[in-house]
Order: structure tokens, then C-alpha cells, then sequence
């Protein structure tokens, strides 16, 4: 036999196996072939409605599902659905009892006036989303859970502004506006807080396919949700007291739903009250929280800071203040600032403690891993505070032996270190020192 001709007998069977999935860790064996020299045997693996069920899921899960999500995806994409179905059947109650509002089915009604009523409730709504967007875009992404909550409510009080408005024709323009208004708000915080928990959800880079896949389980939702609120709305029509105890128990189960999706959540972002927690935990035990255990010590509920500013009670990380304007400064916070200036000499940031809080002014040229840095170090210097006349001293050198050693544990754990989910930071600075005895002039 020459060189480079097959072997016979060593070519006397052949098998290969099929594997169908999208990823490694989804892989499942389809079919077996074997071959001899005489013969070719196939055997094949699962049903043919088990193939055509995981061709159906896959047009509403992401490619290489489950490994190319994060754990918490499927909690949270449940409860979001089933939030999403209570919300269209509530959305047909409300749109009926608008439009008979309006005049839709009276004889007396114009076109022209229902178009202008419609004309106004379109352009408060445009403008209020514009509003919110200047006023608390920057903030959406540091708190996503409290705002993914509190786009919920609002639309549930857009909906509920529908349903009063046939009880005061009166004011139903006012009514019709308000609830526009209330619902801009939710299209504006719901969209960007979306984006941010798909990045989250996003383990193999796959934003763009988890946003498709979450636009079709929508999409599912809202055929199924307005299938029974049609059906709902044909049945308790005419009968006021059926519709609002409807409504009111739909709304109450869409609220929970809502709660339940968000507290499912286990974001790996840093935002202030995640890295308090961790940073509290850290200095107290010497270990890092994982995301699971922070997620169920976060406070979520949009409400709950309102009622702490009532009681006038603080959680550590809102004693420290980020981006603080140096033109608010006195004479004495210079002295106080020149004092303590040592410790803050490699610093693109410094830090000053004034009636019990501390106020970061971030340097001109800082970069976002040292906002995270003055963030930190600013959480520190508030717990010292507590405890000791050297503060500045002490939490600068924690800053020194244990700071690097929080930031490595912290992307051990799964955490992204690269920056501090803040509020824009619109006041920075520029410093220079002197020698304390020379006078400005």
C-alpha cells in the first residue's frame, strides 16, 4: 500500500453524532450514525414536537438560553409578564371609559372637539416626557430598580386618570392631560431602565438579541392582554361598581408583580447604597457580599426615601455628597481643606466633613474610576467620623492597605469596578496649595 492511500481496515466503521443548540452549555445529542463498509444505521434522539417546542421558545428566548443570561433573568422575566398582562387588561377598562368620555357613541359629540381633546392630551404627554427626561435622566441608571417601580405606578395612575374622567365631564380635558402627563413619565423611565437591566442580563454580549427576544415576550402579552380586557370590557360593561373592583385588583396584582420582578433583580453595577452595603460588610467581617445577598438589603421601594427624609433618618451613603460646588465654600472650609490637603495629594478629588456629612469635589480631570475612588473614601471618612478625631488621618491610610484589596474582591465576586453609577456630575474643580502662613492676594 503506497503512501498517503486510506487504510481499509482502519476505515472499516465511522460514527458521528449530531448535537443541536446554540452554546456549549445548551448542546443536546439529536442523532447517531454509524457506517460500515456493507451498511449505514441512523438512531435519533427526542420527539419531533420537542424539536418543534424548542424551535417555538427560541423566538422568545435568547440565543444560547440558559447560559448566555444571568441567573436572576428568568424570576425576573416572569413576573415582568405576567405584570405586562395585568397591565393591557387595565389599559382596555381605562381606554373605554375614555373614549365614552370624549364622546365616542353619542350623537352629540364632534369630530373636531374629540380630535382637539385627543390633540391636547397628546402634547402634554409629549412635553412632560421631554421634562422628565431633562430633569431625571442622568439619575435612571443609579437607581433602575426604584425607577423600574416607579414607571409602573405612574402608569397605573395614567390609567386610573382614564377611568375617572366620565365622572367629571367637567374637568375631562384636566383629567385627560394629567394622566397623559403621568404616562410619559413611565415611557421615559421604563425605556431607559430597560436598557439597563438588558445590559445587565447580557453575560454573552448579547444585548441586541435579549432586547428582541423581550420585544416579542411583549408582544405576546399584549395580544393576550388586550384578548381578555376586550373580553373583560364586553362583560362588565354598564356595571361601574364590576369595572373599578376590576380594575382596583388588577392594578393591586400588577403593583406585586412589578415588586416581585425588581426584587428578583441582582445587579453587579455599583451604584451609592450597593457600594455602602458592600463597603460596610467589608470593613465590619472582611468579606464581599455577592450580588444575591446585597439585592435583599437594598431598599427598592420609590416611597421609602420621602419617609426617611420625614423622620429625618440617613442611611450612610447619603451623608456623602458627590460633586460639590467649591463656590459654595467659606473661609473656614479653605482652612479646613489646607489642613487636611496631605491626604489628598495623588488625588483627583479631596474631601470635606461639614455638619456631619461629607462633600466630594472631584477634580477637573478626573476619570470615572476616580469618582468611584472619592465615593469610597468618602463612605469611609462618614464611619470614622462617628468614631474618632483623626478621620482624614485613619481613612486615608484604610484607603492605603485595604482600598485595592475591596476593589480586587469586589471583580472576584463578579462586581463591575470600571465606574460608580452616579448622578451627572456637573461641578468639578481646580486646587493648588501654599504654604499655610502665605496670604492670598
Amino acid at each position: 500500500m503506497g503512501h498517503g492511500e486510506p487504510d481499509e481496515a482502519a476505515a472499516a466503521w465511522v460514527m458521528v453524532e449530531e448535537w443541536g443548540g446554540s452554546s456549549g452549555s445548551a448542546l443536546s445529542r439529536t442523532a447517531v450514525l454509524t457506517a460500515s463498509a456493507s451498511s449505514l444505521t441512523s438512531d435519533r434522539f427526542g420527539s419531533r414536537w420537542g424539536r418543534i417546542g424548542s424551535r417555538v421558545l427560541g423566538a422568545f428566548v435568547p440565543e444560547g438560553f440558559p447560559g448566555s443570561v444571568t441567573p436572576d433573568y428568568v424570576s425576573f422575566q416572569m413576573w415582568d409578564t405576567l405584570q405586562g398582562l395585568s397591565t393591557y387588561i387595565c389599559a382596555m377598562l381605562s381606554t373605554q371609559a375614555l373614549l365614552g368620555a370624549i364622546g365616542v357613541g353619542e350623537k352629540s359629540a364632534t369630530v373636531i372637539g374629540a380630535t382637539f381633546q385627543w390633540f391636547l392630551r397628546d402634547l402634554t404627554g409629549m412635553l412632560g416626557g421631554i421634562l422628565f427626561a431633562f430633569y431625571q435622566g442622568s439619575n435612571l441608571d443609579s437607581d433602575a430598580k426604584m425607577w423600574r417601580l416607579v414607571a409602573d405606578f405612574m402608569n397605573d395612575l395614567g390609567m386610573l386618570m382614564d377611568l375617572l374622567s366620565p365622572l367629571f365631564p367637567s374637568s375631562l380635558i384636566v383629567i385627560m392631560c394629567l394622566g397623559s402627563l403621568s404616562r410619559s413619565f413611565t415611557g421615559v423611565a421604563s425605556g431607559a431602565t430597560r436598557a439597563a437591566l438588558t445590559q445587565h442580563f447580557a453575560l454573552a454580549n448579547n444585548a441586541a438579541d435579549i432586547s428582541a427576544k423581550e420585544g416579542s415576550q411583549e408582544t405576546l402579552a399584549t395580544m393576550s392582554g388586550m384578548g381578555l380586557g376586550m373580553l373583560l370590557a364586553h362583560v362588565t360593561r354598564g356595571h361601574n361598581f364590576v369595572v373599578w373592583v376590576s380594575f382596583l385588583s388588577l392594578t393591586i396584582f400588577h403593583m406585586f408583580a412589578n415588586y416581585k420582578a425588581v426584587q428578583s433583580l441582582s445587579l453587579s453595577t455599583l451604584n451609592y447604597e450597593r457600594t455602602s452595603i458592600l463597603l460596610h460588610s467589608f470593613m465590619e467581617d472582611d468579606e464581599v457580599l455577592t450580588p444575591q445577598q446585597v439585592s435583599k438589603q437594598e431598599h427598592i421601594l420609590p416611597f421609602w426615601s420621602t419617609w426617611r427624609k420625614l423622620l429625618r433618618v440617613k442611611l450612610p451613603h447619603e451623608l456623602v455628597h458627590l460633586g460639590a460646588k467649591a463656590s459654595t465654600l467659606t473661609h473656614s472650609d479653605m482652612l479646613l481643606i489646607a489642613k487636611t490637603r496631605s491626604y489628598y495629594t495623588n488625588a483627583n478629588y479631596f474631601l470635606l466633613d461639614k455638619e456631619g456629612s461629607v462633600h466630594i469635589f472631584i477634580h477637573k480631570q478626573a476619570v470615572a474610576t476616580d469618582v468611584l475612588k472619592s465615593f469610597i473614601h468618602g463612605l469611609v471618612l462618614a464611619r470614622l467620623m462617628q468614631k474618632s478625631n483623626s478621620c482624614h488621618a485613619e481613612a486615608h491610610k484604610w484607603m492605603n492597605e485595604k482600598y485595592s484589596t475591596f476593589i480586587s474582591q469586589l471583580k472576584l465576586e463578579g462586581y463591575s469596578t470600571e465606574r460608580l453609577l452616579s448622578h451627572s456630575i456637573v461641578w468639578k474643580a481646580h486646587w493648588l496649595y501654599g504654604p499655610l502662613d502665605e496670604k492670598t492676594k
